[in-house]
């Protein structure tokens, strides 16, 4: 025998002695605190050694049932009473069934009051897919002003866990709190019910969940714990794995080592206890554990505190079972709730009133007239408001001042749809009433005026519209947390019908101009001359230079042919500046005549200087439209710090720009931007419609306002003109406003913090934020100018050819410096011969003089093959017959007026000799080889030469 109350060194001197000495394999503990007493402190330390020494424990505990087992931090204990899990769970199935989604937790220092908040929350997240609950307070009671956070909270539902006697003291306190009244409810773990009859400072209507905790129960336990023994000792024993093992547990408390102080099998022995399962009385279920050592199913009574047959003395009355087998189902029958009433609360705060004050200013606070004819305000058209003053709508009946317009309207917008919100969340009713004298509330003249001083003066609860929180007003007033984020902001408008000057520019960016103009033209102008005076087919410009004054005359030979010769001439038809003259009409592709190089690799160069020139101007007539089309313009402002804006004199012309006086944005500009604020006050307009409207009709350059307001109104602009240009400044929030120390803010605020969190506020505001015109700063022009990057693929093009051409240049002086001799000088018929007639064919092919061999060579032979050969050349004989006969004509009218006909360079009776007996062994033909000065032939003889050609 022991004493209720006995020390460390006595538990462990009885362990020592009375257990371990016999070889004890497991521990009933089963105890009854209502019926001998309590000693959590002596009981936690046994249950402690327990564990410690590896021993398993079957326990029924029926004051805190599982409180040990959690505190101990033993994992061989199995508990036979309801846990605290199951408590929780039945607490928790009350509050579903009245729809009671927010409430508190009360517990005590009592062991084991974190594992019941714990098991609480545990509970919550379970059931959050079919039942979601809020934990508004957990309040730890040490004294009296610890339940002070109940009275300020919206919480009407309490979950009590401590002694019964600590419940005595927290009920007490409770009651002179004005927290135990028919709008409250408190509901009790066991520990609170306990048995006998209950004390009088518990509130009638408190509900409890309890359990059979009589004498005649324990002894049922104990019977049912034995069970629990012995099914597992013959599972153990029965298993031929455990052979070997032996259930005495051969501890001793003199044991030197840890393997004396520790039954290693222990743990063994304990899983087998855990899997057991006995059967059970009156249909219920087999008593079986979980992983955890709990019971799975387990039965509570729902238990409600009502007045007895005397009518001074209260009971505890059985009104319902909660069974966790049954899908956890609970069956309750009729209860007596607080006050003795026979309907249960609401379990939220009862209805309260709130005169509210706003100002109008969309897309937060908008006004539009009633219906006129049931003088109410549809579902969007918002709820009524009253924008009189108090006074003139003291004397009037409700239903005609509704009816005025002037007097009341219909409010609507972000902050009137998040009023409602609130209304709904938190259950009260609300007075919306404009401010009188239309101000947001600055200091003044010593004094504050319009919304905050309604606020300081009392004569509004709250303040519901775009106010924002800046640190003066904090300094008289309570804000919440923001629920929106705002800035001060500009707006400007967009001029039309302009075009830049400079739009045929704008294609490339600078660095693309001047690549093409200083670079590509330059190198591509430098390397085709350079190629021609490198060329051996080209110009070879040394010799030309000393033949720079000879040109070619045509003189009538005595045979009757005309014979070409070369004269002095003026000056080299093919030069550097004749060769820009070439680059710069290929680039854009002109119409005008231009002297083509005569050597192989310029004439290649010149080709690839015509593929970078179509792309070029592919890019460039593809990029024109988009600059070449009327733009918008508009002032682009950084933000309010912009030097045009804050120093407005040191710009001329001065912009005219303004804002709204007596508003946040004003008293913030005239405290920084002092020469700013007062150049402006000329400007200011009385609303901010006044201002936009302003900014559209171009008196305004520019308007400075809270950067949401304008980019909701940038938005709703019909003609999509507007804009907001420039960073926020003095970046701060909408806030709800309330006097000082007032008991709503902290509700409000935990509201908000919830619509932030699911995303109600987010709703709201792309709701109410969007418009036809998106807001924001937009570009100046719809297109970029290309970069060089993106051009830079024509650049290696002519890069490529360049190099191409001088690998070609070296080939070329390696062809006609011995390749070409060489197979000119045999002629054999064999592949050198092949290769001499493909070369001689190329170097005639490469001048000029080679063509009219080439002609000669056809004229001499008649090699004509085809009908089409034969038609052409007798169509060329026909036509220098019919000139023939013509100058003929000619001749003899120009005798028939006493005329004596110039010599003629070509006679008529040997006209026909020049198809067939020309000379052509010297070059009789006029190239553009030489200067424009020099004798030209007339038409008739270019036609000739071209048939010869």
């Amino acid at each position: 025998m022991m004493p209720l109350t006995p020390s460390p060194k006595a538990i462990l001197n009885s362990l020592c002695k009375e257990f371990l000495s016999v070889n004890v394999s497991a521990i009933l503990y089963l105890m009854n605190y209502e019926k001998y007493g309590r000693s959590t402190a002596s009981a936690q330390y046994f249950l402690q050694l327990a564990g410690y020494l590896g021993i398993p424990v079957i326990a029924w505990n029926a004051d805190n049932s599982g409180l040990e087992r959690r505190a101990s931090q033993s994992s061989l204990q199995l508990q036979l009473a309801p846990s605290l899990e199951h408590q929780t769970a039945a607490m928790l199935s009350i509050l579903e069934r009245y729809k009671w989604h927010q409430f508190s937790i009360v517990t005590s220092q009592i062991a084991g009051h974190d594992d019941f908040i714990q098991a609480v929350r545990e509970r919550i997240t379970e059931m959050q897919d079919r039942f979601k609950f809020t934990i508004l307070n957990a309040v730890l009671y040490t004294k009296a002003s610890d339940l002070v956070t109940l009275v300020n909270s919206e919480s009407r539902v309490m979950l009590l866990y401590c002694t019964r006697e600590e419940a005595i003291h927290i009920l007490n306190h409770a009651r002179e709190l004005k927290i135990t009244g028919e709008n409250y409810v408190w509901v009790a773990a066991q520990s609170v019910i306990a048995t006998g009859t209950p004390p009088t400072q518990f509130p009638v209507g408190m509900l409890g969940v309890h359990f059979d905790t009589s004498s005649t129960s324990l002894v049922t336990e104990i019977t049912t714990a034995i069970k629990v023994y012995a099914y597992g000792v013959e599972d153990f024993v029965n298993d031929p794995r455990n052979a070997n093992l032996s259930l005495n547990t051969k501890l001793s408390c003199e044991g030197a080592g840890l393997g004396d102080s520790r039954w290693e099998t222990g743990d063994r022995f304990y899983k087998y206890l855990r899997n057991v399962s006995v059967e059970n009385d009156m249909g219920k279920p087999n008593v079986e554990f979980t992983a955890d050592g709990v019971l799975k199913a387990a039965e509570l009574k729902i238990m409600n505190l009502r007045p007895g047959n005397n009518k001074q003395m209260m009971v505890w009355e059985e009104i319902g079972v909660w069974k966790s087998w049954e899908g956890e189902g609970l069956d309750i029958k009729d209860i007596v709730w607080p006050g003795n009433s026979h309907t249960p609360p609401q379990g939220v705060p009862e209805k309260f009133h709130l005169k509210i004050t706003f100002l109008e200013e969309p897309p937060y606070v908008q006004l539009a007239p009633p219906d006129p004819v049931t003088v109410k305000c549809n579902m969007n058209r918002g709820v009524l408001c009253r924008v009189a003053r108090e006074q003139d709508v003291a004397e009037m009946d409700q239903f005609s001042a509704h009816r005025n317009s002037s007097f009341y309207q219909c409010c609507s917008g972000f902050c009137i749809d998040l009023l409602e919100k609130f209304a709904e969340e938190l259950g009260f009713t609300y007075e919306l009433v404009r401010v009188e004298d239309g101000k947001w509330g600055t200091f003044e003249n010593g004094r504050w005026n319009g919304l905050v001083a309604d606020l300081i003066n009392r004569k509004t609860d709250m303040v519901m519209t775009s106010l924002m929180i800046n640190s003066e007003r904090e300094g008289v007033v309570d804000f919440t947390v923001p629920f929106m984020e705002t800035g001060i902001a500009i707006a400007v408008a967009k001029r039309t019908g302009i075009i830049s000057p400079t739009a045929f520019l704008e294609p490339f960016d600078t660095a693309s101009w001047m690549l093409v103009g200083v670079v590509a033209i330059q190198a591509a102008t430098f390397t085709i001359f350079l190629f021609e005076w490198l060329s051996p087919a080209g110009f070879d410009m040394k010799v030309k230079v000393a033949t720079a004054n000879r040109c070619l005359e045509g003189v009538l030979s005595a045979d009757g042919l005309v014979v070409l010769q070369v004269t002095p001439a003026a000056n080299h038809r093919f030069s550097l500046f004749r060769t820009y003259w070439l680059v710069w009409a290929v680039l854009f592709q002109a119409a005008v005549h231009v002297d083509s190089p005569r050597g192989f690799t310029s004439k290649f160069m010149t080709n690839m200087w015509a593929m970078f020139a179509v792309v070029f101007l592919a890019i460039y007539t593809a990029n024109l439209a988009a600059f070449m089309i009327t733009r918008e313009e508009f002032h682009e402002f950084t933000g309010v710090d912009d030097s045009r804006l804050s120093k407005p004199y040191s710009h001329k012309p001065m912009f005219k720009f303004g804002t709204t006086p007596y508003s946040h944005t004003d008293s913030t500009i005239k405290r920084y931007f002092v020469e700013m604020h007062a150049y402006m006050r000329n400007f200011n307009r009385t609303s901010v419609q006044e201002g936009i409207a302003a900014v559209n009709s171009g008196e305004l350059d520019a308007f400075i306002y809270d950067g949401t307001v304008l980019d909701y109104l940038v938005a709703q602009d019909e003609d999509c003109r507007l804009l907001t240009v420039g960073s926020w400044y003095a970046k701060t929030g909408y806030g709800l406003a309330f006097s000082r120390n007032s008991k709503y803010v902290q509700m409000f605020n935990k509201r908000l913090l919830d619509f932030r969190e699911n995303g109600d506020l987010e709703r709201l505001r792309r709701y109410w934020m969007t418009g036809t015109c998106k807001p924001g700063k937009q570009e100046h022009k719809t297109s970029d100018p290309l970069a060089l990057e993106q051009f830079l693929s024509a650049f290696l093009l002519l890069m490529s050819g360049v190099l191409l051409a001088a690998i070609l240049l070296f080939f070329e002086h390696i062809y006609f410096k011995y390749i070409r001799v060489k197979c000119a000088k045999t002629d054999q018929g064999g592949c050198c011969a092949l290769l001499s007639l493909v070369s001689q064919s190329m170097g005639k092919s490469l001048t000029f003089r080679g063509a009219v061999f080439e002609a000669q060579d056809i004229l001499r032979h008649h090699r004509c093959k085809d009908p089409i050969c034969d038609t052409n050349l007798w169509k060329t004989r026909h036509e220098l017959d019919l000139t023939r006969l013509r100058v003929l004509q000619l001749e003899r009218s120009l005798d028939a007026h006493g005329i004596k006909p110039p010599a003629r360079h070509i006679n008529a009776p040997h006209a026909g000799v020049l198809m067939h007996h020309r000379d052509m062994t010297r070059n009789h033909v006029f190239t553009n080889e030489f200067g424009s000065r020099c004798y030209r032939p007339d038409e008739r003889e270019v036609q000739e030469m071209e048939t010869v050609l």
